[in-house]
């Protein structure tokens, strides 16, 4: 399955989810796109096969990628301290793929019914969700 992996800001949510992915499931085919330079090679260096930058990267990726992870903040236009533009959060919900998102209380969003618990453990509970999608996906 094709994974893509969105983040921005210093890229460590998903420098984070690359690694996790990359430990758990080797083959995996990871694409990076960064919403700077920074994110994109923080996670291109965690293990992701390709890497990209910017707005039209997210677009363009989100049209194939059957896996979407990243913070929460991809859904949301004006996100990660204004690095989401609007398109980049309507090509990321608007994608037929599965959204893995990792619940962050930043940039006044708020998630109810989310525990607090430390950023690794979200990131082992999304390396596992997506290892889930996987194996049901490879079952039809």
């Amino acid at each position: 399955m094709k994974i893509l992996v969105i983040d921005g800001q210093g890229g460590g949510v998903g420098k984070q989810l690359v690694e996790g992915i990359r430990k758990a499931i080797p083959d995996a085919d990871i694409t990076a796109v960064g919403t700077n330079a920074l994110a994109a090679q923080a996670m291109l260096k965690a293990g992701a096969r390709q890497a990209a930058t910017g707005e039209n990267a997210v677009v363009v990726a989100c049209r194939t990628a059957e896996i979407i992870a990243g913070p929460v903040g991809i859904v949301v236009a004006d996100a990660l301290l204004g690095e989401i533009t609007p398109k980049m959060a309507q090509a990321v919900g608007s994608s037929p793929a599965w959204r893995v998102l990792v619940p962050m209380d930043l940039c006044h969003n708020y998630i109810a019914g989310v525990q607090k618990v430390p950023v690794a453990r979200l990131i082992e509970d999304g390396v596992q969700r997506i290892r889930e999608i996987i194996r049901e996906n490879a079952c039809n």
